[in-house]
C-alpha cells in the first residue's frame, strides 16, 4: 500500500527540488511550443518575408517549400530584381525551407518526449534538462540556417536593393508594432462579462 506524504513532512530542500523540476518541465514544454511555432511560421500571413519581429526571411523560410517561390516574388516586388536574381534567390530560399522543414520534423520527437516527461507520475529533472538542451541545439541550428540563407540572398542583391529592402522592413515593423499595440489596447478595453 502506498502511503501519502503530508504536505508538512516535505522538507524545504525537497520543495525547492520539486519547484525546479516543475519549472524545468514547464520550460521544456514552452520551449517546444516556441520552437514549433518558429519552425512552422505561425505569423505567416503578415507579409511572407518578415515575422512579427520584422526579421526578413523568417516567414519565407518558415513557409512550406512549395510556397517559397511566391514568398520570394513578394519579397522582391519593388526591388527591381532581375530574372536571374529571382531565380537564384528562389533556389536559396527553397533549399533553406526544405532544410528547416526537415529540422522541424526531427524536432517533433523532442516535443513529444518533453510532453511525456511532464505527464508521468514522477518527473525526471535530468531527462527534462536533456530535452531542453537538445531543443536549444535544434533552435540554434535553425537560426544558423536562416542566417546563412539571408546572407546568401544578400550577396545576390545589390547594395541599393538591400538598402531599399531594409527600409521596407523598417516600415513593416512599425506598422506591425502599431497593429499589435492596437490589438493589445482593444483586448484590454473590452468590458468584462
Amino acid at each position: 500500500m502506498v502511503r501519502a506524504r503530508s504536505y508538512q513532512s516535505i522538507t524545504p530542500q525537497r520543495m525547492r527540488l520539486m519547484h525546479w523540476m516543475t519549472a524545468g518541465v514547464l520550460f521544456v514544454a514552452a520551449a517546444g511550443a516556441a520552437v514549433s511555432a518558429h519552425a512552422q511560421g505561425h505569423n505567416r500571413g503578415m507579409d511572407g518575408a518578415g515575422g512579427a519581429s520584422g526579421a526578413p526571411g523568417v516567414m519565407m523560410f518558415g513557409s512550406p517549400p512549395e510556397h517559397v517561390a511566391r514568398a520570394v516574388d513578394h519579397l522582391l516586388d519593388g526591388l527591381a530584381a532581375t530574372d536571374a536574381q529571382r531565380s537564384q534567390i528562389k533556389q536559396i530560399a527553397q533549399a533553406a525551407a526544405a532544410d528547416l522543414k526537415a529540422q522541424h520534423e526531427a524536432g517533433r520527437s523532442l516535443r513529444e518526449r518533453g510532453m511525456q516527461i511532464f505527464t508521468v507520475p514522477v518527473i525526471d529533472a535530468a531527462a527534462a534538462e536533456s530535452v531542453r538542451q537538445q531543443m536549444l541545439v535544434q533552435h540554434d541550428q535553425a537560426s544558423k540556417r536562416t542566417l546563412q540563407a539571408m546572407l546568401d540572398i544578400g550577396n545576390v542583391l545589390t547594395p541599393e536593393q538591400r538598402a531599399k529592402f531594409g527600409e521596407r522592413m523598417k516600415q513593416r515593423q512599425v506598422a506591425m508594432q502599431a497593429r499589435m499595440q492596437g490589438e493589445h489596447r482593444e483586448h484590454h478595453e473590452k468590458p468584462k462579462p
